[in-house]
């Protein structure tokens, strides 16, 4: 699915699911936070927040009729939701927690649709609400530092002094934003980028090209924020499954 125009520099991607109870959910350590529409029912539905994940998780298959997510862009889910977005890391978090009775009014609304688009849309319209206040000198600096850490090769101590601002500064900027630590968001950066060509490159080169000292350190790193080995996950040998709380 395509987010409207407007939506486009806050929004990563948007999703449609039909999650199936006979396949594993496999969540990966993700440094974006999302909004989640599941429809339950032929009129129920609801909207949760998930926060950045800082590591994997394993959970047995669930079968909805309907999933919408659609993942903000690191940085953009503080002026939408109106919390720091470290509240949010590992937490799926009810949309009625963060806005009360707006929450509850718009999951009344999509609840009237049948057909994903329209009800995307409604989604779509509530996110721009809380997207309309300019840029600060706080969202240029964020964004800045986001585009060369997910490039896998400045350190953040260089970062900082790149951007004439202290290394605390810097980390209280993405704790409050993104709700990672610089490093932590670096971290999960890297790993994602292994998991998408994990079939397509060999580890020794595939650690090298994504900033890690060597294969081992690369392992290493993978297997805090997986549970697993990269040649494991590959293989499809994932860890125990944990029952999903919501």
């Amino acid at each position: 699915m395509i987010p409207m125009p407007a939506l486009r520099p806050w929004i990563a991607d948007v999703t449609l699911m039909r999650p199936d109870s006979a396949l594993p959910l496999v969540h990966l350590p993700d440094a974006a936070t999302a909004l989640v529409y599941r429809r339950t029912g032929a009129r129920d539905g609801d909207l949760r927040v998930i926060g950045p994940r800082s590591r994997a998780s394993y959970y047995p298959g669930k079968e909805l009729p309907m999933c919408i997510r659609a993942r903000l862009r690191p940085g953009a889910a503080k002026p939408v939701f109106g919390v720091p977005v470290s509240e949010l890391r590992d937490q799926a978090v009810p949309l009625t927690d963060l806005w009360g009775a707006r929450a509850a009014r718009l999951e009344d609304r999509l609840g009237e649709l049948t057909d994903p688009g329209p009800i995307l849309r409604g989604i779509e319209e509530a996110l721009l609400e809380g997207l309309y206040e300019s840029a600060d000198a706080r969202d240029l600096l964020l964004g800045e530092a986001i585009e060369s850490l997910s490039g896998h090769g400045e350190r953040v101590a260089a970062l900082a002094r790149r951007l004439s601002v202290s290394e605390r500064h810097l980390r209280d900027l993405f704790t409050d934003r993104v709700g990672l630590s610089p490093k932590r968001f670096a971290g999960i950066q890297r790993v994602r980028t292994v998991l998408a060509r994990a079939g397509s490159a060999k580890w020794a080169g595939l650690a090298s090209d994504t900033g890690y000292y060597d294969q081992s350190h690369m392992t290493a790193d993978f297997h805090r924020l997986m549970g697993v080995s990269p040649a494991a996950f590959r293989a499809g040998h994932l860890p125990a499954r944990t029952p999903c709380a919501a």
